[in-house]
C-alpha cells in the first residue's frame, strides 16, 4: 500500500525554517519542553555528523545518507489500513497505541488499568496531559540528548512515540502493544519511547515497526528510555521491521534498580542501514538483565548494533545473546562491551554473538569487549561465525524435505536458543515465521 504525504510535510525539511514550523504546529506543549527542544536544536546545528574516524562508526558508512531528502511530520496524521501487526496476533491486550509517520493515530487502555494510575499512550499527547510527570522523566536523561548529532536531532524534533508509566506495586497481567508505521516517500518517524516502572511494578510491552510499502524511502531516528525501579519486572520486545529502503538510527538505554528484572528482546529484520546503540545499566544491587537479539539480513542491508552492559552495583547479573543470519551481500556489525565499575563486586556477566553465513558474499563483524575495574567478578564472552553444513542439508533432503525447507529448518534451529527465552508463545511464533519467510534457497557450495 502507498500513501500520499500531507502538503505541509512535503514542503518542510530539517532546517531552521522546518524546526520553527514544527514548533508552531505544537502550540500546546509546555514551556519546559519548547526550551529543551531549542537547546537541542542549537547543539545539532553546531555538531558534525559522525564519521568513519569515530570508533563506533568506522564500520558503518553513512555518506549516502542525505537528511534533506526527508521532512518532519507536522499536524495530525490520518490513520491508514496497513498490514496486521505481527506481535499482537492472537494476544489479549491491555492497551494499544498506533502511530503513522511519528504521530499517534490511536491510543487505548483498559479502564481498570487507567483507574490504577497506569499511563500508556502517545507521548505527543501525554506531555500536555501529564506534563509534571514527564518533565521528571525527561530530566533523567537516560539517553543523553547530546550523545551525537542523531540524538540531538531526535531530542529537538521528535513528534511522537510511546509513554508507559506503571505506579508502585501495580502489576499489569495483559501485554501492551504499540506499532509505528511509515508511509510515503520522504516520510520520517522521530519517535521517543519512555518507560517507567516504579517499585514493585510489572508489565509486558510489545513494540514493532512497519512500512506500508516496500519502495518508499524513509527515515527513523528514535530513542528508547527505560527505568525499572526496585523489585520491578519488565518484559520488553522490540521488533524493527522497516522496509529495506529505510535509514534506521536509534539510541536505546535501560536503567535497572535494586532487585529489578529486565528481559529485553530485539528483532532486527528491516532497514537499508541501521545503527543502534543499546545500553543496559544495572544501578542497584542484585539487579538482573537478559538481552536477546535476533537479526536476519538480505540484499545489501547493513545492520550495526552496539551493546553495552554496565554493572555499576554489586551482585548484579547480565546475560546477552545475539544471533545473526546473513544472506546475499548483507552485512552485520555487533560491538559488545561489558563494563564493570569498581563498586560492581560479585558481578556475573555474559555476552555472546553467533553468526550464520547463508552466502559467501555476506559479512559479519563481531567485536566483544570487557572493561573491568572490580576484582571479584565472573565475566565471559564469545563469538562464532560459520556456514550451513552441507551434510545437514543432505540429511534433511534424504528424509523428503526440499532444499529450501531444509535450509529453513536449519535457520530455525539456529535461532531456537533466542526463541526459547521468549515467554509469550505468539511472539515466539511471529518472529520465527517472519524470519522463515525471508530464507532463500542456498546456492550449491
Amino acid at each position: 500500500m502507498t500513501a500520499t504525504l500531507p502538503a505541509d510535510m512535503q514542503a518542510t525539511r530539517f532546517d531552521a525554517a522546518g524546526f520553527e514550523a514544527l514548533l508552531a504546529a505544537r502550540p500546546g506543549e509546555p514551556a519546559w519542553l519548547t526550551e529543551r527542544r531549542r537547546r537541542s536544536w542549537e547543539a545539532f546545528e553546531a555538531a558534525p555528523w559522525p564519521s568513519n574516524k569515530d570508533e563506533e562508526w568506522m564500520r558503518t558508512d553513512i555518506r549516502l545518507f542525505k537528511l534533506d531528502k526527508f521532512g518532519p511530520s507536522l499536524g495530525a496524521a490520518e490513520s491508514i489500513v496497513g498490514e496486521q501487526p505481527l506481535l499482537s496476533n492472537g494476544v489479549e491486550l491491555g492497551g494499544r497505541v498506533e502511530a503513522l509517520n511519528g504521530v499517534a493515530t490511536l491510543s487505548e487502555l483498559d479502564e481498570d488499568l487507567a483507574a490504577q494510575g497506569v499511563v500508556f499512550g502517545g507521548l505527543g499527547e501525554a506531555v500536555t496531559c501529564h506534563s509534571e510527570k514527564l518533565e521528571k522523566a525527561f530530566a533523567r536523561e537516560v539517553v543523553s540528548p547530546t550523545y551525537d548529532r542523531f540524538a540531538m536531532l531526535n531530542d529537538a524534533c521528535w513528534t511522537g512515540g510511546v509513554v508507559l508509566h506503571v505506579p508502585k506495586g501495580v502489576r499489569i497481567e495483559k501485554p501492551l502493544h504499540a506499532i509505528a508505521r511509515m508511509a510515503g516517500a520522504g516520510a520520517s518517524d522521530f519517535g521517543k519511547t519512555i518507560i517507567v516502572l516504579e517499585e514493585g511494578a510489572e508489565a509486558t510491552l510489545l513494540m514493532e515497526t512497519a512500512s506500508t510499502d516496500a519502495e518508499s524511502a524513509g527515515l527513523h531516528n528514535g530513542t528508547i528510555e527505560i527505568v525499572v525501579g526496585r523489585n520491578a519486572k519488565l518484559r520488553y520486545v522490540n521488533l524493527q521491521n522497516w522496509n529495506n529502503r529505510t535509514w534506521h538510527f536509534a539510541h536505546q538505554k535501560a536503567v535497572v534498580g535494586r532487585e529489578g528484572q529486565l528481559q529485553w528482546t530485539i528483532g532486527a529484520l528491516g532497514a537499508r542501514l541501521a545503527k543502534v546503540n543499546q545500553r543496559v545499566a544495572l544501578t542497584g544491587a542484585d539487579a538482573e538483565a537478559q538481552v536477546n537479539g535476533a537479526m536476519f539480513t538480505q540484499g545489501k542491508q547493513h545492520l550495526c548494533y552496539n551493546t553495552h552492559q554496565h554493572h555499576e552495583a554489586p551482585y548484579c547479573r547480565s546475560d546477552l545473546l545475539y544471533k545473526n543470519a546473513l544472506q546475499d551481500h548483507s552485512r552485520t556489525v555487533w560491538r559488545g562491551m561489558i563494563q564493570v565499575d569498581e563498586a560492581g563486586q560479585r558481578t556475573d556477566a555474559y555476552q555472546r554473538n553467533d553468526n550464520l553465513m547463508l552466502a559467501a558474499t555476506a559479512r559479519a563483524d563481531s567485536i566483544p569487549g570487557l572493561e573491568i575495574e572490580a576484582d571479584d567478578v565472573r565475566c565471559t564472552h564469545g563469538s562464532t561465525s560459520g556456514r550451513v553444513d552441507d551434510t545437514m542439508i543432505f540429511y534433511a533432503m534424504s528424509r523428503g524435505y526440499t532444499r529450501q525447507e531444509a535450509v529453513r529448518m536449519i535457520v530455525a534451529g539456529f535461532f531456537q536458543q533466542v526463541f526459547d527465552r521468549i515467554t509469550i508463545d505468539s511472539v515466539r511464533e511471529a518472529l520465527g515465521e517472519a524470519i522463515g519467510q525471508r530464507v532463500q534457497d542456498l546456492p550449491n557450495q
